[in-house]
């Protein structure tokens, strides 16, 4: 089955830490921006991109920001020119400074039946420090508003390793957060991604991440209280209770074909060995090649056996369920140990291997980045 993602990339400020194309956009932008998504959607339709999906989720940015009379547009759109699957999985990510209860309402009438609540952390001063539009209060608030508006699969992000956060701090976060019984939570440590205004307070000396060793000891510590509490850690930075892993995210980590609408977006066809696309983070440009009936979008890899391999390798060591050797055999015709013994070795300790299937320790997990790399 096929995803599609849709990019709103507006925001009433961006925070700090984020690196996603975003703009502050006036009220008459975002109001325009459905039609030409429309446009969009029909321009991938003659170009053979397929449905119906089987999952549909607005990223950004800031969706919440989109008027629910414009997202029920964008999904009736997506509808006649696509469809969807029976119980597709539609999700939209929500500030909680930028949401109401009537909004929150419209967005489940709308057909949005997943909401991912962008709450970071539960304690102000940090919230801060993140530039959050929202307060402890205000963030509980929205989760409350979810659902009364009738949100029964609610995922909540979680910040950790926040610049003065200490150990203790990190427990009363967790506290907060399984008080408020979300289905799904994801959980990243904060980095100073290059040219932010994060980065540069931390080049300055202005603010202090947390070093290498509280990094670790936190993800640790998230992993102990969320498995505890019964959420199966499936995935490096993403934990669900049973039946509620995040479908859309799924398909990415399997190599599953999705196609990405919306200015900076991305896609990709699963086609002989596959090929990634990209739109442009640039919105005249957007609008400017849909209105022209130009093409809105290009590629930017495709890829060969080799690559293939290693991106199936690399996506699927992500998550808890790992690696099938059976599927490595029917698809490339050599299992992991047969087609990188030595990476295999060298990862020995932090790999495991039940019947078919290789993963991830979380402790494996913490050295990811190191670990992948004689798989690449």
């Amino acid at each position: 089955m096929a995803g599609l993602y849709l990019h709103i990339p507006f925001c009433r400020r961006k925070c700090p830490y984020c690196d996603f194309f975003s703009v502050c956009a006036s009220d008459q932008e975002i109001a325009h921006y459905p039609a030409l998504l429309a446009r969009h959607l029909a321009w991938a339709k003659g170009q053979g991109w397929a449905g119906p999906f089987d999952t549909v989720y607005f990223g950004g940015g800031t969706p919440s920001l989109l008027p629910s009379e414009a997202v029920d547009e964008i999904l009736q759109a997506v509808g006649r020119t696509f469809g969807f699957t029976h119980e597709a999985e539609i999700t939209l990510e929500a500030n909680p400074g930028t949401v109401t209860r009537h909004s929150l309402t419209g967005y489940r009438r709308a057909g949005i039946n997943r909401l991912s609540l962008g709450l970071q952390s539960c304690n102000d001063h940090q919230l801060g420090i993140l530039g959050r539009l929202h307060d402890r209060r205000e963030g509980f608030a929205a989760v409350q508003w979810a659902r009364d508006a009738g949100f029964d699969n609610l995922s909540l992000d979680l910040m950790f390793a926040l610049p003065g956060q200490t150990t203790d701090d990190l427990e009363a976060d967790l506290a907060c957060y399984l008080d408020l019984k979300p289905e799904h939570l994801s959980c990243y440590g904060l980095t100073a991604e290059p040219q932010t205004p994060l980065q540069q307070r931390v080049a300055s000396g202005e603010l202090t991440l947390p070093d290498e060793e509280f990094y670790a000891d936190a993800f640790l510590l998230i992993h102990e209280r969320l498995v505890s509490a019964g959420y199966e850690h499936y995935e490096i930075a993403n934990y669900a209770r049973d039946g509620y892993c995040c479908r859309h995210n799924l398909g990415y980590w399997q190599r599953r074909p999705y196609l990405g609408i919306g200015a900076g977006a991305h896609s990709f066809r699963a086609a002989r060995w596959g090929s990634r696309w990209e739109v442009p983070p640039d919105l005249m440009a957007y609008r400017k090649n849909l209105l022209s009936r130009q093409e809105p979008m290009f590629c930017l890899e495709r890829f060969d056996r080799q690559s293939a391999l290693s991106e199936t390798i690399y996506l699927a060591l992500r998550t808890r369920r790992g690696i099938s050797d059976t599927a490595l055999q029917q698809r490339f015709g050599v299992t992991l140990a047969e087609a990188f013994p030595e990476a295999v070795a060298s990862c020995a300790q932090w790999l495991t291997h039940d019947d078919d299937c290789w993963s991830l320790t979380p402790a494996g997990w913490l050295l990811f980045d190191r670990l992948i790399l004689p798989f690449l």
